[in-house]
């Protein structure tokens, strides 16, 4: 059996798009990640690159966003929490039909589910 060039496989299959939404709360995230790496660390174009890779990952959910489990701790599984890592970051969401809903973006050293405790 030959192998299945993927770009022909994406066209045969009629893949679901999704909108991704943005929460404020996760704006404001990515704000703070910003600001921390551009004035606390002074590198102010590391922190532009850092936001905009996070940014296009974000942007990719539309297709496919089951590709990263639902998480195992309580509450986050029984809500359908799923975490994609972006780096050193995490990115929170939960899908609910057409649509994925970005819930977070954290720091991923930092303590996760305690941080996630006081955002839901």
């Amino acid at each position: 059996m030959q192998p299945v060039l993927l770009q022909s496989l994406g066209k045969a299959i009629n893949m679901k798009k999704y909108t991704v939404e943005i929460t404020e709360e996760a704006l404001a995230d990515m704000e703070q990640l910003y600001n921390h790496i551009a004035f606390v660390l002074l590198a102010p174009e590391n922190a532009m690159g850092q936001y905009n890779r996070i940014a296009e990952e974000i942007l990719k959910l539309d297709v496919f966003p089951e590709r990263f489990r639902i998480m195992d701790s309580e509450p986050e599984h029984s809500r359908g929490i799923r975490r994609m890592l972006v780096d050193n970051y995490s990115v929170f969401y939960v899908i609910r039909e057409d649509r994925v809903i970005v819930t977070d973006v954290l720091y991923s050293a930092s303590d996760i589910e305690e941080r996630l405790k006081k955002t839901n």
